[in-house]
């Protein structure tokens, strides 16, 4: 694992290259020195350079020239490249475009050390990442200490206590948790594992272990702030997610009755329903348990299901399928008794947009529903009601949403559609 680079001021002025260049006694050195961007010093080269022809003019001296300097527009950077100057460590460390970095690395993080050292190392480590908020660094900084099995148990506690604070604050409510019942396990009196697991079970809404985590600590310090405090918190939250579950229930129940009671009226009516998902088509049977339970979906892909108004009628969400046009209308809340042609009328009261043809008029359509199962078609009598065509013996309502087929009378397209299916006319 990559290592920090932590206090480098031990080096000396030769050992950064790039920085400091060489530097003379006075004006007869062999090199002169300059202040460069940031306080860096650049040498000069040397006098012989120095007194080289300029301008035509013998003797001039040139323009001094500097080697290994920091470029005035990119010191910034390349001062950034030097440990010594770093902000922050890169992730990887490439031994061959940085040598320093590398050899700072395994001076820190020497394997010769004891184990007792390296997993302290790797804790203080740890810790400046987490001030950093670098939370993941300070997870794997963390791990790679408890990975020494220094033998420990308090500095093992101190790293899963620390390892489970940083992996709170990523989000990693359970795995924050874990390592603060390990460090639990290694000391028993660690307060500050004790209030990192509580504050697991506050996020994951474990309201009763939050309680029993903060009453532990408190036994061990009565005055402990965070535990007081949390403790009157996890106790009221508490109250309010039993009185939540309550209602809940008394939902569910209420629910569950009522939809009983329309199940009990949709069997009175003879009217089939088809469970969905379902490999093969399966009827209504004597089971209205089976179908309160076990996948009848009385709500369509809108939001609107079947129900049963204060008079003991029936609504249903209809479906009216154009596949000619490959368009859809859909009724939201279809009485049992009121017959197709009152809802064509309202419908088809203005033209579609995609009727070019203008043959989709009240007067000119058939209704057909489809058997799947023998692959023939029911013609529909529009002054029939809903309910008169939901008892047809084979009509089967599907996840609660009757489905019609409409066609413009003796078009080709419904020729053609009903090939090779058997039609039963009115």
């Amino acid at each position: 694992m990559p290592g920090r680079c932590r206090d480098c001021s031990d080096a000396g002025a030769g050992g950064v290259p790039g920085l400091i260049g060489s530097s003379g006694a006075g004006p007869e050195a062999a090199g002169r020195s300059q202040a460069g961007p940031g306080g860096s010093r650049r040498s000069s080269g040397s006098m012989a350079e120095a007194h080289t022809e300029q301008d035509g003019v013998s003797g001039a001296p040139a323009a001094p020239r500097y080697r290994a300097a920091l470029h005035p527009d990119t010191w910034e950077q390349e001062l950034e490249a030097i440990p010594m100057f770093m902000k922050r460590c890169p992730a990887e460390i490439d031994a061959e475009r940085q040598p320093e970095l590398a050899c700072l690395q395994s001076l820190l993080f020497d394997e010769e050390r004891s184990p007792a050292e390296l997993a302290g190392m790797y804790k203080n480590e740890g810790n400046e990442y987490f001030k950093e908020k670098d939370y993941g660094r300070a997870v794997a900084a963390y791990s790679e200490g408890l990975r020494r099995r220094c033998g420990d148990a308090g500095l093992d506690a101190v790293l899963l206590t620390n390892r489970a604070a940083a992996h709170f604050h990523l989000g990693n409510y359970r795995s924050a948790l874990n390592d603060a019942i390990q460090a639990k396990k290694l000391k028993p009196t660690h307060l500050k594992a004790i209030i990192r697991g509580a504050l697991c079970h506050m996020e994951l809404k474990n309201f009763v272990e939050a309680i029993a985590w903060c009453e532990e600590g408190l036994q061990i310090d009565s005055e402990e702030k965070k535990l007081v405090e949390m403790r009157a918190k996890a106790d009221k939250l508490k109250r309010v997610q039993e009185r939540d579950a309550r209602k809940a229930k008394v939902m569910e129940s209420k629910e569950q009755c009522q939809k009983e009671i329309l199940l009990a009226a949709i069997k009175e009516r003879n009217i089939k329903l088809v469970l969905e998902p379902s490999d093969e088509e399966e009827e209504v049977s004597d089971g209205l348990a089976e179908l309160s339970l076990d996948g009848f979906h009385s709500g369509s892909a809108t939001g609107a299901k079947v129900h049963l108004d204060a008079d003991g009628n029936l609504s249903w969400p209809v479906l009216f399928l154009y596949p000619e046009h490959e368009q859809t209308d859909f009724t939201v809340a279809f009485h049992e008794n009121s017959r197709f042609i009152d809802h064509l009328m309202v419908m088809f009261a203005e033209l579609p947009p995609w009727d070019l043809e203008k043959k989709y008029l009240p007067n000119n359509l058939e209704l057909y529903f489809e058997d799947e199962e023998r692959e023939e078609m029911y013609e529909v009598n529009p002054e029939h009601t809903l309910l008169q065509v939901l008892q047809h013996k084979r009509y089967f309502v599907k996840a609660g949403t009757p489905t019609v087929l409409v066609f413009a009378k003796r078009s080709p397209f419904s020729k053609k559609y009903f090939s090779g299916k058997k039609v039963h006319r009115l």
